[in-house]
């Protein structure tokens, strides 16, 4: 996956990008109460899978698992 497609993803769940250094967004939302939830994406035409999975891993700290299971695998 790219980078992009990544960021996509996760605005679709409310994340906002918040600033940009070199390639790296930050992205950040408000969760339900009032905590700030800051995920950060390499804008990368194309994302190691480790790269990845840690950015899941992250993301599953605020989003249920398998509401990113849906997003990030197939069943293929």
């Amino acid at each position: 996956m790219s980078g992009r497609s990544v960021l996509a993803v996760f605005q679709s769940f409310g994340f906002e990008v918040q600033s940009q250094k070199g390639s790296h967004v930050k992205l950040r939302r408000l969760g339900p109460t009032g905590e700030r939830q800051t995920l950060t994406i390499p804008n990368h035409p194309e994302l190691d899978t480790g790269t990845l999975r840690a950015i899941i891993r992250q993301a599953a700290r605020y989003i249920a698992m398998d509401e990113l299971q849906n997003r990030f695998y197939t069943n293929g």
